[in-house]
């Protein structure tokens, strides 16, 4: 990872991710806290985490469309600059005059500032890398590896470094976005996340996500092209598949696990943020083992992260004490370290390079989406059996997820190959990976 780190650029891109994650964690629990204590309502916390987190995910790959189709300048620092001026909003709500409709409205309009913007910010990452190694002088690659080789495997550790943060602002995030709004207030935590959203604008004022090849293209063409692509890349669309069963799966976990720490394992709140924290450990670590682990296979990796996912389940299933459930949760941060950035590592790879935004953008969207089916299935599995009972269920089924992964994989040897060779053995000619229709009259 790091020869990743070597480009100021991506450097500058990394850090700007890793502000923009870590204020984010402090809008959230500022945001979710503050919705409960006004409102005192579960109900009212689940609708603000669908308004911020599912509802984008709808127009997400429109957004993104629109601005890789502009020639404007700075759209991507723009849309930090909107995620800032709604989430100062939302502070001068809290403020002055709570009103929960208000408050929805602006979760889901910076919800979807937020999507868009991380999907276009991982695909200029990629591009950023890969352009990266097309700037080393010649002779400087490994003996044996074509530059392509070398921009795939670029694209892969950018991918791990990109995760390394991720895990990291999770771990801290929460941690530090709690002590803020117990010390200073909710508005205030909301304000260091508009902190953030400043800090990546201005960090981002020379990225500029336009496309070329779309620039004369509208939004409703751009997004029948990304479909087009996905229907004709069977192999992907299998994977997208089978991989959003997988993270529903995951997200169910999340209400199962504070009943499991408080109730089963009598951990109390102590215990549940122990267990939170050495998952997000594991996830840090699993990233690094990802960037090692830069020549193995991306089918089987991604197949392997669910499996210590789905293994870790079994953990929380069986475990006796805090100590052990810990372990547990150890590989299974191991595993969602290698899951997630293997996952985004294959769509790229499986995409034409001018479509790599928008569908980013919908691996984005179909995370967001399996979170608003995946939470309440874990509050329904508790409320129907036991904590334990409720791992057993979603573990056996993450267990069985992954080696469908595997044999999914198995079937498309592309994903252990790189370049043009990768497009064929799936089954679809360059053209189709272009996502180009044959012009026709008029």
């Amino acid at each position: 990872m790091s020869q990743t780190l070597r480009s100021p650029r991506l450097r500058r891109i990394l850090f700007a991710y890793t502000a923009n994650r870590l204020g984010t964690w402090f809008g959230l629990v500022a945001l979710t806290l503050a919705v409960f204590d006004h409102t005192h309502s579960a109900l009212a916390v689940a609708a603000l985490l669908l308004a911020w987190q599912a509802l984008p995910a709808f127009v997400v790959p429109a957004v993104i469309a629109r601005v890789e189709a502009s020639r404007r300048r700075s759209e991507l620092s723009a849309l930090y600059l909107f995620e800032a001026v709604a989430t100062a909003a939302l502070a001068l709500l809290l403020l002055h005059g709570f009103s929960l409709p208000a408050v929805l409205v602006l979760a889901a309009l910076d919800g979807t500032a937020a999507l868009a913007a991380n999907a276009l910010l991982r695909s200029e990452l990629a591009r950023t890398a890969r352009e990266h190694v097309q700037e080393v002088p010649a002779g400087a690659t490994l003996a044996g590896t074509s530059t392509e080789e070398e921009m795939h495997q670029a694209e892969r550790r950018a991918n791990a470094a990109l995760n390394v943060a991720f895990s990291a602002t999770f771990v801290l995030g929460p941690v530090l976005g709690g002590v803020v709004v117990a010390a200073a207030g909710a508005p205030a935590a909301l304000f260091i996340d508009v902190g953030s959203f400043l800090i990546c604008a201005a960090l981002l004022l020379d990225m500029h996500p336009h496309v070329e090849a779309a620039g004369s293209d509208s939004v409703r063409a751009r997004l029948r092209a990304a479909w087009r692509h996905i229907n004709q890349a069977s192999s992907l669309r299998s994977l997208l598949l089978v991989d959003g069963i997988a993270l529903i799966l995951f997200e169910a976990a999340g209400p199962i696990e504070v009943t499991y720490a408080k109730v089963t394992l009598h951990a109390g709140d102590r215990g549940f943020g122990l267990l939170l924290t050495t998952w997000g450990l594991g996830a840090v670590l699993g990233s690094l083992v990802f960037a090692r682990l830069v020549r193995r296979p991306l089918g089987v990796m991604l197949s392997a992260g669910a499996l210590g996912i789905g293994l870790a389940y079994l953990g929380f299933a069986a475990a006796p004490s805090l100590a052990i459930a810990c372990a547990a949760a150890l590989i299974g941060g191991l595993g969602n370290g290698v899951e997630l950035p293997s996952l985004f590592s294959i769509v790229q790879q499986l995409t034409p390079e001018r479509l790599h935004g928008q569908m980013i953008g919908a691996v984005e969207s179909l995370t967001a989406l399996c979170l608003a089916i995946g939470l309440p299935l874990g509050g329904v599995l508790v409320a129907l059996s036991s904590p334990r009972a409720a791992f057993v269920v979603v573990g056996l089924a993450t267990v069985a997820t992954s080696f469908a992964l595997l044999r999914l994989v198995l079937a498309m040897p592309g994903l252990r190959a790189h370049g043009n060779a990768e497009a064929s053995a799936l089954g679809y000619s360059p053209e189709h990976v272009d996502g180009a229709e044959p012009e026709g009259p008029g």
